[in-house]
């Protein structure tokens, strides 16, 4: 399904009857779009399974419905305190996916959503809690724009004190920003005031957890389906793939492994930007095809220490030492040196 986990599809999806399956996570990782990097990172598809176990069971006693049906275990679908193990399958209603053309005027929705439900929302549902430099929001918009007292943006992170929340495209090439009125017009039947009120929800009850624990929950995101007139969140949430948190200035996520390839392999990093660049200009969706550079495996310390930061920072957020790892101190103390 992407390129850090894959679907078990049990029983398919038909219009109006959700599916049933399960999402088998790896240790697979991507970055800049990329899709499967030539390195896997130990441990990892296990924790982002455990977090985001543990957020959907957190969002369900919040009354947030979501695809989650338990994680795996020898076969048998259980909470997540009731496996001994980290899980790396988690069990969930499937939505469909229908087609989405693409033509010489652009990508036809209409067409997506006439296939019926339940589907997946084409959209993915981003909220921040904080501004920092170098943030994508500083390049598209103005801090008037957000009801912000600054003339311009300030050279340091920005804390908000209410969220913002945006609109993306999922299944497009290339993903982009949406006004409200064009993320209306791609939800179809989903009301884009409910999706906002789910992001809001969901970015509430991760933030709460991740006060508890000491860590700065930054920005994140949601992808949902639609079903019977109701959103429900699905993918995962709340994990160091969809969310960035920090603690201690530190980031944990998987923006760790983005700064470093942009200090240690620019060529190929920039390679990639011009050819987003130029699809965008071009309206060709495919620009993977015009990257001729591959990126380069990481070091054997750097997939160590970032091992370490999903296990140890899984453990912390969990609440229990699910997962072999230093204490979360000493792995921010070599991210620091990363």
């Amino acid at each position: 399904m992407t390129s850090v986990k894959d679907i078990r599809v049990e029983t398919p999806p038909s219009e109006g009857t959700l599916g049933q399956g399960a999402f088998v996570f790896s240790d697979d990782y991507s970055v800049f779009d990329w899709g499967r990097m030539p390195d896997e990172i130990p441990q990892k598809g296990a924790s982002l399974c455990a977090m985001g176990a543990y957020n959907f069971e957190r969002l369900e006693e919040a009354g947030v419905s979501t695809h989650y049906r338990g994680v795996i275990e020898d076969g048998e679908v259980l909470p997540l305190a009731a496996v001994e193990e980290p899980p790396t399958e988690m069990a969930i209603d499937l939505a469909q996916v229908p087609d989405l053309p693409h033509t010489e005027a652009g990508y036809d929705y209409e067409a997506y959503h006439a296939a019926g439900g339940p589907m997946v929302v084409p959209l993915e549902i981003v909220f921040r809690n904080v501004v920092p430099p170098g943030s994508s929001l500083r390049r598209r918009t103005e801090p008037a724009d957000h009801g912000l007292d600054y003339d311009s943006w300030p050279a340091e992170t920005v804390s908000l004190e209410e969220p913002i929340v945006e609109f993306s495209t999922k299944y497009e090439k290339q993903d982009r920003y949406l006004d409200r009125e064009a993320a209306a017009q791609i939800a179809g039947p989903a009301s884009i005031d409910a999706l906002e009120d789910c992001a809001r929800t969901v970015n509430r009850v991760i933030t709460e957890r991740a006060d508890r624990v000491g860590f700065t929950h930054q920005d994140g995101k949601i992808e949902c389906v639609y079903h019977d007139g109701e959103v429900l969140v699905a993918d995962v949430a709340g994990t160091f793939d969809e969310n960035r948190f920090s603690a201690d200035g530190i980031q944990l996520s998987k923006e760790v492994i983005r700064q470093y390839y942009r200090r240690t392999d620019s060529e190929w990093v920039e390679a990639v930007k011009e050819a987003k660049r130029e699809a965008l200009a071009s309206a060709e969706p495919d620009w993977r095809e015009s990257v001729e550079i591959s990126p380069k495996p990481l070091p054997e310390h750097v997939l160590r220490h970032v091992s370490n930061m999903y296990a140890a920072g899984a453990n912390t957020y969990l609440g229990r030492d699910r997962f072999d790892a230093p204490p979360l101190e000493t792995v921010l103390d070599h991210l620091r040196s990363l």
